[in-house]
């Protein structure tokens, strides 16, 4: 692997959004019954997602509905 593929990132809401497909509200409503990832607070009013656990999650999704 490379070393880019390496570091850890983070994605902020809109970025994840994008990715999954998901608004908002349904992102908050699946991490409250435990079925998305949830989010890591940076600051009083910051959060975002760890990139590795919302590719999982996707990996996960596929595997689920293919």
């Amino acid at each position: 692997m490379s070393t880019s593929q390496n570091q850890l990132r983070l994605l902020r809401l809109p970025e994840v959004k994008k990715r999954t497909g998901l608004s908002k509200s349904t992102i908050y409503a699946r991490i409250a019954q435990g079925s998305f990832p949830k989010q890591v607070v940076l600051g009083p009013r910051i959060v975002a997602w760890s990139e590795k656990a919302i590719n999982n999650w996707i990996e996960e999704q596929i595997e689920l509905f293919s």
